[in-house]
């Protein structure tokens, strides 16, 4: 065996083992499952939506109205006006929502926190399901959650289907990713939705779509818990996992879908900002240490392939590349199905954004590095208008 086939034959064990880790952080994927039917039956409990909305006249009618088509129907919608600047309260009102306009965050606190905390204690239903503004339910979505909360209990978490329609939409493909990989909420140990091992680490869940008993949610701390948390929802997930209390995970498929950020490429950029290098801090050291390879390999096999091609066409430069150009090309095939099977289970990702993945990873290293800048130096990151300041854990302090 030659030295050329050697360094070929390492690096495909190294690409093969580094796609089998990343592989086992979604080994337990699943979609919500549909209701069963049995909807009509009798004492089913009461459940109010609770809505925070800031600047939200846009995306309000289409959840409002998705969940006036539910059945069963809720026993309420509340939506906390976060102080805006839109018309988000008359909106909401116009479709048939009980408008709870809320006072500016107190000190310590952060907005969405506080306008769920809010809610919450407006709400009179014996369930409560917390909606981002942006989220849409398909007609039979809320009697699956109930479903799966009483399969379940503790807290429900779904990761809403991401409809992505314009192109700067699609640069959000390895933000979806990550954020499901590094969650650890889909391997087979966190498939059960029991409460983690006090060794383990603690439950992760996604804000956009969360139902929990009103009991339950009281006994976790509530968001009263997670006021200084901008990841509120992973920290919301860590509270109940210290109750004792345990979490549920799935994605939206069909039944939950919504579209962040339809405002454009600067609002995309602002969101994830916001979001990524944080959720990077709060995932499990060995789900991090799993995603960060698999990114790494996608950088590896992006160079090598490109260089690999280089080299052909332009017929000089292969001692800069270690590897076969047929092993880069059979890499870049790999990495590219492998996106695209993840990819079509969380949006509506067109087949550029695996296909040509080096251009949707480009995107996720340029925001990556900003959110990084942001959370380690600035230590605050701008949304909606705020200026959000990182406290440190167990601290309040500087909150907006």
């Amino acid at each position: 065996m030659n030295a050329a086939t050697v360094v070929d034959l390492v690096i495909a064990v190294l690409l093969v083992v580094t796609a089998v880790g990343a592989h086992r952080l979604v080994a337990a994927l699943r979609t919500l499952p549909r209701a069963a039917e049995h909807r009509t039956a009798p004492r089913l409990p009461s459940v109010s939506v609770v809505v925070p909305a800031r600047d939200e006249e846009q995306t309000l009618p289409l959840l409002l109205d998705s969940v006036r088509a539910q059945v069963p129907a809720v026993a309420e919608v509340v939506v906390v006006d976060d102080t805006s600047q839109d018309a988000t309260a008359e909106v909401a009102r116009a479709g048939g929502a009980r408008v709870l306009s809320a006072d500016p965050p107190p000190p310590g606190w952060t907005g969405k926190a506080w306008a769920c905390h809010s809610g919450a204690g407006a709400a009179t239903g014996d369930l409560l399901l917390f909606l981002d503004a942006d989220t849409v339910l398909a007609p039979g979505a809320l009697a699956a959650l109930l479903d799966a909360h009483a399969a379940h209990g503790g807290l429900v978490s779904v990761q809403p289907h991401h409809v992505v329609i314009r192109p700067y939409e699609q640069l959000s493909a390895y933000f979806n990713v990550v954020a499901v990989m590094a969650s650890g909420a889909f391997t087979r140990r966190a498939g059960t939705g029991r409460p983690a091992h006090p060794d383990e680490h603690p439950p992760m869940a996604f804000g956009p779509c969360l139902l929990t008993s009103r009991a339950d949610h009281r006994e976790a701390g509530g968001h009263a818990a997670v006021r200084a948390d901008i990841l509120d929802d992973a920290a919301l997930a860590a509270a109940y996992g210290r109750a004792g209390l345990p979490v549920w995970c799935a994605v939206g498929g069909d039944a939950v879908r919504m579209r962040s950020y339809p405002g454009g490429l600067r609002q995309l950029v602002a969101g994830w900002t916001k979001n990524i290098a944080s959720g990077a801090s709060a995932a499990a050291p060995s789900a991090s240490a799993a995603t960060v390879a698999w990114i790494s390999a996608h950088h590896a096999v992006a160079v090598g392939a490109l260089a690999s091609l280089v080299t052909a066409v332009l017929g000089r430069g292969g001692s800069l590349v270690a590897g076969s150009a047929l092993v880069w090309a059979a890499a870049y095939v790999g990495v590219a199905l492998q996106l695209r099977w993840v990819l079509r289970r969380t949006g509506s990702f067109r087949w550029w954004a695996w296909a040509l993945f080096p251009v949707t990873l480009l995107a996720f290293d340029l925001v990556f590095a900003r959110s990084l800048a942001l959370t380690a130096v600035r230590r605050s990151v701008p949304w909606r208008g705020r200026d959000v300041a990182l406290a440190d854990r167990g601290s309040t302090e500087g909150v907006a």
